[in-house]
């Protein structure tokens, strides 16, 4: 019989590990194996894949390009075999379990908690977890393409097309707004304040035509500060619309005109996921929000 390159679950978990860990010692003990134990696995990971999956070094161990691939996956296989372990011990008809989330801030805010009460009416066993993320670089559905979520709420269209081998739809389509310290006489008059995440793709050739919009002097952390800075009077602020749900009656919020700048934002998951009983469930609320 020819030998397997298939990689067995505990060498997954290892691979897991050591990237969490950021070393063969503390992957060990961690698992509560030797670090020899461990090095031999990796070792035969990389033999099995034929790749480098870690660059050594004093510092300890991180994964190569190569490497960060393998153990996304490695922890998606280990999730969707936890998943097929719950759903084959579940009563039919309950969904229970571990539902692991990513949302930037706002969706955070607004966007899940009417859906996941929904779903917990509906489904009382399952166990949110859930993680905000900033939306930049990766994002959310980073998170979801490393295997440390299931399913994420994000930013859709901007940057081109979903990640590779996720799949997704849009929820709720934002449109931007101009938002001031409430009554005051000129607002576009003010300095501006913004905050990394704001504006991406989406809005950049609709900021770029607008003259009146003077560079950002003021940064703030997250949409929250940005808020509250406007509201003291520093500046005003162009805000997509679920940030500005639950705004302060110290700010005013005053449409941009037909031609404001609108985003997308929906959920992203695997093809794999997408078909278990927690994520499914999630998805069915989320999409319900539209209704």
């Amino acid at each position: 019989m020819t030998p397997s390159n298939d990689l067995a679950p505990h060498e997954l978990r290892i691979l897991v590990a050591v990237a969490d860990e950021g070393g063969f010692s503390a992957a060990a003990a961690a698992l509560g194996v030797t670090q020899s134990a461990v090095s031999h696995s990796v070792r035969g990971s990389e033999r099995k894949l034929g790749a480098v999956l870690f660059a050594r070094g004093r510092s300890g161990a991180r994964p190569t390009d190569a490497g960060t691939k393998v153990v996304g996956h490695a922890r998606r296989v280990l999730r969707l075999l936890a998943l097929m372990a719950a759903e084959a011990r579940a009563e039919p008809g309950t969904v229970q379990g571990p539902l692991r989330i990513a949302a930037f801030r706002s969706a955070a805010l607004h966007l899940l908690p009417p859906a996941l009460e929904a779903l917990a009416a509906r489904h009382p066993g399952i166990e949110p977890e859930v993680r905000v993320v900033r939306d930049v670089g990766a994002g959310t559905a980073g998170e979801v393409t490393a295997g440390r979520a299931d399913l994420a709420i994000a930013t859709l269209g901007g940057s081109g097309p979903l990640p590779a081998g996720l799949v997704g739809d849009v929820l709720v389509e934002e449109e931007y707004s101009l938002v001031h310290p409430a009554g005051h006489p000129a607002p576009r008059t003010l300095p501006l304040v913004d905050w990394t995440e704001n504006c991406g793709s989406y809005t950049r050739d609709w900021w770029a035509a607008q003259d009146w919009i003077p560079r950002a002097t003021v940064r703030a952390e997250d949409d929250g500060t940005v808020l509250s800075m406007v509201g003291t009077g520093l500046g005003m602020a162009i805000m997509p619309e679920l940030a500005l749900r639950g705004a302060p009656s110290t700010v005013e919020i005053t449409d941009l005109g037909p031609d404001r700048p609108v985003r997308s934002v929906g959920y992203v998951t695997t093809p794999e996921l997408a078909g278990t009983a927690p994520v499914r469930g999630l998805i069915r609320e989320l999409r319900g929000l539209k209704a």
